[in-house]
């Protein structure tokens, strides 16, 4: 085993503390790195060290040889890439390695090989797993796509062969707007991912979204952690994530288990994972990708099973075999992960910016905050727009419903628009409560939802103003108030 010491945490905001949080139950030494705009940040305080990358404050998470120089200078024997950013580029997994370095995450060809969707969609389909009916090599050509997508069938998907998180992606509904979808889905690949491949695959019309947590060692075990209902979207990004999933049956839910844990057998995977599945209306299984990191929806999995995600990538980096068998990992309850964004839902979810004025945090039993907000913390427009995530449990679905329900009524930001309105709405909805959803619940419910969040301010003002008031009349009457 290599016993690591010191970690470097390639990243920022929640998931930075998370890990630093890790760290510390460890007794690793954490170190935080951080640009010009993220001097404030709550996790560069928490951190045992941390260190600067000035000039582009996009730039000073992805230059991967800048930040290698860093852990070398603070004599970090790793590094965690968190989510997002490096997590998934093979190139920064490979330079650790040739750098001494201890990448905490899987093998750099797995990271390449699941980055590639058309690569590990052949790969997944010789070791066994379902996959959807589509092109197997990436293409440009409008003209061939159009052919390939008239043989498959309409609908149809587009989606980006080199990047993911709904970016580059189109839904195809018939043959005349084919040409003006496929253009548009390769020139915002190009945009965000520096090339403009995509693949084109047959489309499951009213799908839910399942995926698989795993978990596996160096030595051939490889473990599940449950799945997660991942079904509730806005334009393919996930807004909600459940643990498990309150619809599935247990015939659908034990073969996604199987295909899973017996695909990272056969191809050696190492590390935490994620694989994600579409199931249409007849429970049919189809694989659409792996990622090849810790999900920002981790949280609901811990919940549910009591594994730390963090630590065991940690001491999976340090050589450590699994302690546990899967007949010793007994799920318990339900977890519902509610990502915390700021954006406005009135005006198309536009991201927003600006100082917390007033912060007040939901609590109690069975309420988890990962966040690395607080009052006087200046959201900068620079990274995604999430800025923290609530978490609740209880030990059945309605019981967790009314939780976040509660929770999300206590929780309470001043100085600019989140979508925490958009939550209120939906866990009162009914098909929600009945765990009645697919990935086109949004869609069909956006127009019906109340997202003012101007009413649950006003009502917080007017509660204030009373209280003012009471106690200026007492004050006016020289009244003493008993205690």
């Amino acid at each position: 085993m290599n016993k690591i010491s010191k970690v470097l945490i390639a990243n920022r905001g929640e998931i930075a503390l998370r890990i630093i949080r890790a760290c510390k139950e460890l007794e690793i030494t954490s170190v935080a790195i951080f640009s010009e705009v993220d001097v404030e940040g709550v996790w560069v305080r928490k951190a045992d060290e941390c260190y600067p990358i000035m000039g582009d404050v996009i730039k000073a998470y992805l230059d991967y040889e800048v930040i290698i120089s860093i852990a070398k200078k603070a004599n970090c024997d790793a590094i965690h890439p968190g989510y997002g950013f490096l997590s998934e580029n093979a190139d920064f997994a490979k330079a650790c390695e040739e750098n001494g370095i201890i990448f905490i995450g899987p093998k750099p060809e797995h990271i390449a090989l699941f980055g590639d969707k058309m690569a590990s969609k052949v790969a997944m389909k010789k070791v066994g797993v379902p996959v959807l009916e589509g092109t197997d090599e990436p293409i440009i050509n409008v003209n061939e796509g159009e052919k390939i997508a008239s043989q498959i069938g309409f609908p149809v998907i587009i989606k980006a062969a080199f990047g993911g998180g709904g970016r580059g992606m189109r839904i195809v509904k018939n043959k005349k707007d084919f040409v003006e979808m496929f253009e548009s889905a390769t020139n915002e690949a190009k945009k965000y991912f520096g090339r403009g491949e995509v693949f084109i695959e047959k489309y499951v019309e009213n799908p839910r979204h399942i995926e698989i947590q795993i978990i596996a060692d160096k030595y051939g075990n490889v473990l599940h952690l449950g799945e997660r209902d991942c079904s509730i979207q806005r334009r393919h990004q996930k807004v909600i994530e459940i643990a498990p999933s309150p619809r599935l049956n247990n015939t659908a839910r034990k073969e996604l288990y199987r295909i899973a844990t017996k695909a990272m057998f056969k191809l050696g995977y190492e590390s935490v994972g994620t694989i994600e599945f579409l199931l249409d209306e007849d429970d049919n299984i189809y694989f659409i990708e792996m990622n090849t990191r810790v999900q920002v929806e981790h949280p609901v999995t811990e919940i549910i099973s009591g594994i730390d995600i963090i630590q065991r990538m940690i001491q999976i980096a340090e050589g450590d075999k699994l302690q546990l068998l899967q007949e010793e990992i007994q799920f318990r309850g339900y977890a519902i992960e509610f990502r915390i964004n700021a954006e406005n839902p009135q005006k198309n979810f536009m991201p927003s910016t600006g100082t917390i004025k007033k912060y007040l945090t939901p609590g109690g039993p069975g309420v988890r905050l990962d966040t690395s907000a607080y009052t006087g913390y200046k959201v900068p427009a620079n990274y995604d727009s999430m800025i923290g995530k609530l978490i609740v449990w209880s030990l059945d679905w309605q019981g967790a419903v009314k939780k976040a329900k509660r929770a999300l009524d206590e929780y309470y930001i001043e100085g600019f628009p989140t979508n925490i309105s958009l939550h209120r709405e939906i866990v009162r909805d009914e098909d929600f409560i009945a765990g009645n959803f697919n990935t086109n619940y949004l869609d069909k419910k956006m127009q019906i939802f109340k997202l003012s969040g101007e009413i649950h301010i006003k009502q917080e003002e007017e509660k204030i103003s009373k209280i003012i008031s009471f106690i200026e009349k007492i004050k006016s009457k020289n009244i003493k108030v008993k205690h």
